[in-house]
């Protein structure tokens, strides 16, 4: 295996690492913005609570995920 190729993987094992994290913290982002603009009407408060608090786990969880990964690359 040559030198690009072995760049190539490790790059695209760091981005498949962080694009799980990234993607939740997006949508716990806009669950927030959602569950807020809910609660602004009153008829919708108990569900943009929910939606709120949803989003805020969400996020939280996005943020400090673990990495499971253990294995390295296929070729070592």
């Amino acid at each position: 295996m040559t030198l690009l190729s072995r760049t190539f993987r490790r790059f695209a094992d760091v981005i498949g690492r962080a694009l799980g994290r990234s993607a939740a913290m997006v949508i716990g982002i806009v669950l927030v913005i959602v569950g807020v603009a809910m609660t602004i009407t009153i008829v919708m408060l108990p569900a943009g609570v929910v939606l709120w608090l949803l989003g805020v786990a969400i996020f939280i969880g996005g943020l400090f995920a673990p990495d499971l990964r253990t294995d390295g690359p296929a070729d070592r």
